[in-house]
């Protein structure tokens, strides 16, 4: 799609300069997104969506997650220009251009050491500043003094409802029977701490960049424990041997992280059976047998 002309001009405004030329960026999954080319030589990465179809506020909670990342110097993230969550017809959200690179052993690696620094960055409770989204789906982040309580009333269990549809009466029990040893199996979280996480490290939310370094994109944070983002990474495909090796090198996991990992992934799996439907079924079915239930 291209760029609405009506949303050039604002857009323009924003920039303090004209808009010379447009491409689209492949990977839109939610909202449009398009480079931009300014007249005097800048570039910049714009993401928009009409108002009817756009779910308040997820712009501005994507802004408030990058503002978090690059204050703690860690991890790169593009620096956000401008969001604007309009009444209007469109909101949109302008972001600095990372130019896309070919990726290599060091770049994994140093994105592996840099997420193991962004994660600590500490708070006292779990939680954030308010609610976000995961994907299209709003994500709630009250705050718990414990992570088990976290991650059964803000995770598990407000994807499940709309999901449980897809699962039969057995399956159901089985969850219950999991969230009542949940606090067995996520001790280490309240060991370890609440830490700033990404929130939603998957492949596609990594860039590597022309430069040789990496960013990530997209993230959705709160403070949580903190391998919930190494389970993320190891859903869809995974990271590279070189990046899981630096961060264990940068502050290693601690044992039995294996099951928490899949505790975690249900979680992700569960907001695809809400996003996409009963394909993903047999995948969450999985990890429940996998845990032992």
């Amino acid at each position: 799609m291209t760029l609405p002309a009506e949303l050039q001009p604002v857009l323009e405004q924003k920039l303090g300069a004209r808009i010379s030329r447009t491409d689209s960026v492949s990977g839109g999954c939610i909202s449009e997104t398009a480079r931009l080319e300014l007249a005097d030589g800048q570039r910049a990465f714009v993401k928009w969506a009409h108002t009817r179809e756009h779910s308040p506020g997820l712009f501005r909670a994507e802004a408030t997650s990058l503002r978090a990342i690059a204050r703690t110097e860690t991890v790169r993230v593009p620096a956000v220009i401008d969001v604007v969550e309009s009444s209007t017809d469109y909101s949109f959200l302008i972001l600095e251009w990372l130019e896309p690179g070919t990726p290599t052993t060091e770049s994994w690696a140093t994105l592996g050491m840099r997420l193991a620094e962004l994660h600590q960055n500490r708070n006292e409770n779990f939680g954030w500043i308010g609610s976000n989204f995961i994907g299209s789906l709003p994500q709630s982040n009250q705050s718990h003094a414990k992570w088990s309580d976290f991650w059964r009333a803000e995770r598990i269990l407000p994807q499940l409802q709309p999901a449980s549809a897809h699962f039969s009466d057995r399956d159901r029990a089985r969850f219950e029977k999991l969230m009542d040893a949940a606090d067995d199996l996520l001790g280490a979280g309240d060991e370890e701490g609440a830490s700033l996480v990404h929130g939603d490290l998957w492949n596609g939310n990594v860039q590597m960049l022309a430069n040789g370094g990496a960013a990530l994109i997209d993230p959705s944070c709160y403070h949580g424990h903190r391998e919930v983002d190494l389970a993320m990474s190891k859903l869809f495909g995974g990271f590279t041997r070189d990046f899981y090796r630096a961060y264990e090198q940068t502050w290693p996991l601690r044992r039995g992280s294996d099951q928490r990992l899949l505790m975690y992934q249900l979680y992700y799996l569960l907001v695809h059976v809400n996003l996409f439907g009963a394909s993903y079924v047999p995948n969450t079915l999985s990890v429940i047998r996998q845990l032992g239930f």
